[in-house]
């Protein structure tokens, strides 16, 4: 992989990370179309990392409210503590995904060359969840006509992490999106976009992490198949981009809805099933 190869991958990653869209499957259908090789599931997770390092960077605020709250509260046994229940979802929608991705380490080894990360599977998966996404948006607009007011971000409770959490082990399949997931399901809860959409980068903070750790101990202990310095500039260039990402979308949705990603995603399917169809993608 040349520098500049990993430079333009970061930005992939840094920029589809945390707009519903996959980061993943674009990692994987540039390099298709650009005829790179495949970087590979250990390179993605841990230029992850630079998005993470991003995430924390711009919600440090509200993660240390949260943890000094938790602290508070417990110590004065105040469990109905908002910071409380925000750090008990956040633990409760971690568990799924480390449960599941355990079983996936365990159960398919080889789970970098499965058939569910084919262009075909992320073409299938990117539609799917954009009709997914059509119908949350729908039914969020329906109760708006009815007067129901959305729930903002103190409103979040223990059960919309459980839930999202579930919704959040569907990011294992390339193509489905993390943060795709986890704010369609915040929308089927009643929450508004801009509150989904914070507790949703929150949520992904435990998850993106020990990802990224994982196949980074595991290039470590196996060697590195790419040069360091490819690694640093894709971290880099991830975090960098991340950062704008996150600032952008929080932004976006506070006066539009999410419908400009539901046409993204439906479009970018069907171009990929067209492109496989007519043999120009293999």
């Amino acid at each position: 992989m040349e520098y500049w190869q990993a430079f333009v991958l970061g930005v992939v990653q840094g920029l589809t990370e945390f707009l519903p869209i996959s980061s993943t499957a674009h990692l994987k259908v540039v390099p298709a179309i650009l005829g790179w090789q495949d970087a590979g599931l250990s390179f993605d997770a841990v230029i992850q990392l630079g998005s993470i390092v991003a995430v924390v960077s711009y919600f440090w605020k509200d993660l240390r409210h949260i943890t000094l709250g938790s602290m508070k509260a417990i110590a004065t046994k105040n469990y109905k503590a908002h910071e409380f229940k925000l750090a008990i979802a956040i633990v409760l929608g971690t568990l799924p995904i480390v449960f599941a991705g355990l079983l996936i380490k365990i159960l398919v080894p080889d789970y970098d060359k499965s058939p569910l990360r084919s262009l075909a599977a992320i073409a299938i998966a990117s539609i799917v969840m954009s009709l997914l996404l059509a119908i949350a948006e729908i039914l969020g607009q329906k109760r708006t006509d009815q007067k129901i007011i959305s729930r903002q971000f103190p409103k979040i409770s223990i059960i919309d992490g459980i839930f999202m959490g579930l919704a959040q082990t569907m990011a294992l399949i390339p193509g489905v999106s993390r943060s795709g997931s986890t704010l369609t399901a915040g929308l089927f809860m009643g929450l508004d976009r801009v509150a989904a959409t914070r507790f949703s980068f929150l949520l992904g903070i435990p998850a993106i992490t020990l990802g990224g750790i994982v196949e980074l101990i595991g290039l470590i202990k196996n060697g590195f198949d790419m040069g360091i310095g490819q690694l640093a500039i894709g971290l880099l260039s991830s975090m960098i981009f991340s950062y704008v990402a996150i600032a952008w979308l929080l932004k976006f949705f506070q006066t539009h809805s999410t419908w400009v990603f539901v046409g993204y995603r439906l479009v970018f399917g069907a171009l990929l099933l067209t492109g496989l169809g007519l043999g120009w993608l293999k």
